[in-house]
């Protein structure tokens, strides 16, 4: 058994991922994504995803986050077939398992940063306005911006909107954590800062980390890298 197998059939995944392929069709092309991807990411695991552009990364993160549906495969979050759901339900199991950072932090300016954090749980049943508040004020204190609560995105460096963003993306305590080019906008000096934060996240919380880089020393500092080739994996 190959050590790729092994990982395929651990009993500990978090997220296991057999045949996945994704093909986009238009009316005369036919153009695929990804093919046979066979992937198992064990809980607790940090790791980081690569290959050059236009190879199947970014792809590969939307399918793992369910964002984009695979056209053929099986996708199972924790043991569940996730690839059979309807739509409200994946967008459910989304919004409670899983949680996103994107590389150009994607806030709304004209919210100040607490409640910027508090969005996801907007989309939860059952918790109250103070319930949501105190959430998302732990999760401010995480990432050390407690003192910063109050102010707007435009008033805050590069740095502290992406950890405004990890904050958002760790408010509703998912098991996964999904980074696409986390530190692409950042300079180095911040890009460590982010990357020691996603190290606190994965070791202390025990939080699993998919993280989508082109940067080989990022990468050399996660658990395991996924090679991503012309849509497939490099052994």
């Amino acid at each position: 058994m190959t050590l790729q197998h092994a990982h395929t059939l651990t009993k500990a995944a978090v997220l296991e991922l057999s045949g996945i392929e994704k093909i986009y069709r238009t009316d005369s092309l036919e153009t695929v994504a990804l093919a046979n991807i066979n992937i198992a990411i064990e809980q607790g695991e940090f790791v980081s995803i690569m290959g050059p552009s236009g190879s199947g990364k970014s792809t590969l993160l939307n399918v793992l986050g369910l964002l984009d549906a695979p056209s053929k495969g099986v996708m199972r979050l924790h043991g569940m077939d996730v690839t059979k759901l309807k739509e409200n339900a994946i967008a459910q199991v989304r919004n409670q398992e899983i949680g996103f950072i994107f590389q150009s932090f994607h806030l709304v300016n004209d919210l100040r940063v607490l409640d910027n954090v508090e969005i996801p749980l907007l989309y939860r049943k059952g918790l109250s306005g103070s319930e949501r508040k105190q959430l998302a004020l732990e999760a401010v204190q995480q990432v050390g911006l407690s003192s910063r609560t109050k102010h707007f995105p435009s008033q805050l460096s590069g740095g502290q909107q992406q950890r405004v963003a990890i904050a958002r993306a760790i408010v509703g305590k998912p098991k996964l954590l999904l980074a696409d080019e986390p530190t692409g906008n950042l300079d180095s000096a911040m890009g460590d800062e982010i990357m020691n934060i996603l190290h606190t996240l994965n070791r202390e919380h025990g939080t699993t980390i998919a993280m989508v880089t082109h940067d080989e020393r990022l990468a050399a500092q996660t658990d395991r890298v996924i090679r991503i080739f012309d849509g497939q994996q490099v052994a």
